[in-house]
């Protein structure tokens, strides 16, 4: 079964940080480029870092640049998102997904995880 499981989320006051892992089961990983993605309440989905298939070319929100940094690991079939400097506006439900394509891209995603829980308060 294709799945695609996150998680590291948590309570982390400003300033601090926090790891993602986006963990993929059921298919290979080094195919594809991997998104992630936030929606914080009552706001939509934004995309937040994108990843090629070949971790070569990698993207970021102006919003999270310079904070965020995006890995992949293809042997243990895992994305990660390292996060630092979080802010209160980065409080979200992060997602990562898989995109039919292997460039890095925010669209074309064909299967979602169900999210993790970040966030970001004193």
């Amino acid at each position: 079964q294709l799945q695609l499981v996150e998680s590291g989320g948590g309570l982390v006051q400003p300033g601090g940080s926090l790891r993602l892992s986006c963990v993929a089961s059921g298919f290979t990983l080094d195919y594809y480029a991997i998104g992630w993605f936030r929606q914080a309440p009552g706001k939509e989905r934004e995309g937040v870092s994108c990843i090629s298939s070949s971790g070569n070319t990698i993207n970021y929100a102006d919003s999270v640049k310079g904070r965020f940094t995006v890995s992949r690991d293809n042997a243990k079939n895992t994305v990660y998102l390292q996060m630092n400097s979080l802010k209160p506006e980065d409080t979200a439900i992060y997602y990562c997904a898989r995109s039919t394509f292997r460039h890095c891209n925010y669209y074309g995603m064909d299967y979602w995880g169900k999210g993790t829980l970040v966030t970001v308060s004193s």
